[in-house]
């Protein structure tokens, strides 16, 4: 089985200036029919997340060239990599959590949220060893997580919510994939983890799920971000790429099969573990888009979940001033997409 990329967050301080390798493997395009091969595709990143998965289905569709837009469709097996190539412009438009996505901006980038592929709704959870049936029998116990990803912001409002602190736990910061291995090892006695890392750490006999992000519905959202210059000089691509993807949604729905196959092999598992996973992942059909870009008083707002992700990521010393989150989000695409 491929492994999946840990989506790190996802609440990382990505360092703006630092140019990253691009680690990618497999590489597709899109023309415009009838268009002239030298039309430059527009760059699009992904990686191994359930809410971007469909994005291999608008290519082998072809609702990219349906769309009229060419497109270069990138796969990266390290996630952390597509953000890097996103702000080194290697990327025009990159397939990222809104965490990761602030603090970007808050180490310079300049970007705009186009799209909201989905929100995480039970495929990210804290997993603990037995004995341990509720959050406040985590006091005192060692937990890991990959610090500073989405699982860590899910562990830090779980624990808030039981009247918690960070510090009334002992966290071990480790890299998703080794933080899984180390819960069944023993080595800690609770995780969090995202699929297909949930289905490994529960491997431990007597482990159970404490709570998820379906406890927090909207605290982790996965978008579609590019360079705020690119959306600026090519807003009729934008348009189209923002098309395709409902249209490539509308196609999952009239014919799953053919599109489970594409799903289950890019994901590297088999159709009835991609079932799972996906049932764990909230895709954004195209009103609920338009809703969330609303403001409002809960995570399910993008413009207040942006705003209390930024807080954390001060409070955690991850971004020293506050992200420039005006602009953010560009509504247009969504709000004229057919």
């Amino acid at each position: 089985m491929t492994r999946f990329s840990p989506r790190s967050f996802r609440l990382r301080t990505v360092n703006y200036l630092l140019l990253a390798g691009v680690v990618s493997a497999g590489l597709g395009g899109c023309s415009k029919p009838g268009s002239s091969v030298s039309e430059t595709p527009v760059r699009i990143g992904y990686s191994a997340w359930p809410g971007w998965f469909p994005w291999k289905v608008s290519e082998e569709k072809g609702h990219f060239s349906a769309a009229g837009v060419p497109v270069s469709l990138t796969w990266f097996d390290g996630y952390l990599d597509s953000i890097n190539a996103l702000n080194a412009g290697q990327l025009d438009c990159n397939s990222q959590t809104l965490g990761d996505t602030i603090s970007s901006l808050a180490a310079g980038a300049d970007l705009q949220v186009v799209l909201t592929n989905d929100i995480s709704s039970g495929n990210d959870q804290i997993i603990a060893a037995p004995g341990i049936r509720s959050v406040a029998d985590l006091k005192g116990k060692k937990v890991a997580a990959e610090q500073g990803t989405v699982d860590h912001y899910l562990l830090l409002l779980g624990i808030k919510k039981a009247g918690m602190a960070e510090k009334d736990i002992t966290f071990v910061p480790l890299e998703t994939g080794a933080a899984a291995a180390a819960f069944v090892a023993g080595k800690v006695d609770a995780v969090g983890v995202f699929a297909p890392f949930t289905t490994q750490a529960l491997k431990r006999p007597g482990s159970t799920t404490l709570f998820s992000s379906k406890d927090f519905p909207g605290a982790i959202s996965d978008h579609l971000v590019c360079n705020r210059a690119f959306v600026a000089k090519n807003p009729e691509k934008i348009q189209k790429i923002v098309n395709a993807w409902f249209a490539t949604q509308r196609d999952i729905k009239a014919n799953p099969a053919p599109a489970l196959a594409i799903l289950a092999k890019r994901a590297g598992v088999t159709e009835a573990e991609y079932r799972a996973y996906d049932a764990g992942t909230t895709i954004y059909t195209l009103e609920q888009n338009r809703q969330v870009l609303k403001p409002g008083t809960t995570m399910t707002s993008l413009p207040y979940a942006a705003a209390q992700i930024s807080g954390f990521l001060q409070a955690v010393g991850l971004a020293k001033t506050a992200p420039k989150l005006e602009g953010l989000f560009d509504p247009k695409f969504v709000d004229a997409a057919n």
